[in-house]
């Protein structure tokens, strides 16, 4: 008498009684190993039934109520909008990956002369001697102001045609928090390079803070290491810029997608 478990489905028969290539066998099989040891199956379905419900619950969308040819308003170009901004983020991500390898968040002199700093020798090693550097800062660069467009133009689409209404608010108020987040993302990345445009950039930044009633302070502090510009600066910049906002914008925009998968989109009011 055997003590191993006895399995509900035969997977092994019946993967014997269908003609499968050698890739889908090996997908089958590497999918059946994982849903014995994580239940990977029963999960998807709780999903599956989720998804269903929250479907139910939805309205009727503009073009279901009317019968009109939905694909007019999804391929319309306003509706690409927050697809491009996502692209442009993911682009921005690889390429600001890429830059990372090279680049030294430091204020302190380089060179005997001492008229740069090392942050900034930086940026000016991936512009001149790296090869394809010129080319993968612009690709950043660029990307980035893609980005902060179309995600403003992609809110003004949402407004103005009324796709942030019932049931859509908690994804509209996602989308406020994600704007502000590409906020953040241009104007900490704009102080790295630690120029005289990310000086006095910085500078205004630290003026805005101590500006704020009561915890002016503070703020100033903690975002920028102090009431003045120094090496605590950039080191907050940088770590904001590269380990903070990428995970939290990322999630956010996972999030984001979701939802917009599970209502639909929403067609002009």
């Amino acid at each position: 008498m055997s003590l191993e478990r006895k399995d509900d489905h035969d997977h092994g028969g019946w993967m014997k009684g269908r003609d499968l290539s050698p890739v889908e066998r090996g997908y089958l099989t590497m999918l059946i190993w994982l849903d014995r040891r994580l239940r990977i199956v029963d999960y998807l379905e709780i999903l599956e039934d989720l998804y269903y419900k929250a479907n139910l619950q939805m309205p009727k969308s503009h073009t279901e109520q009317y019968n009109l040819d939905n694909k007019f308003w999804y391929w319309y170009p306003l509706y690409a909008l927050g697809s491009f901004s996502t692209l442009a983020y993911v682009v921005a991500a690889i390429s600001g990956a890429l830059l990372g390898f090279y680049y030294s968040p430091s204020t302190a002199a380089a060179g005997s002369e001492g008229s740069v700093t090392v942050a900034y020798q930086s940026i000016t090693l991936i512009m001149t001697e790296l090869n394809f550097g010129f080319f993968l800062r612009s690709l950043h660069r660029w990307s980035a102001q893609v980005m902060v467009a179309a995600v403003f133009l992609h809110m003004l689409r949402v407004y103005f045609t009324g796709a942030y209404k019932e049931p859509r608010e908690l994804n509209w108020i996602l989308g406020i928090v994600l704007i502000s987040l590409t906020m953040v993302f241009g104007y900490t990345g704009y102080l790295l390079p630690w120029d005289q445009l990310a000086f006095w950039a910085g500078q205004i930044g630290v003026e805005m803070a101590l500006s704020i009633p009561l915890a002016g302070e503070w703020v100033a502090q903690l975002l920028f290491g102090g009431f003045s510009l120094s090496q605590s600066t950039l080191q907050r910049m940088y770590i904001i810029h590269v380990f903070l906002l990428p995970f939290i914008a990322t999630a956010l925009i996972a999030v984001h997608i979701g939802i917009v998968w599970m209502q639909g989109i929403a067609e002009p009011h």
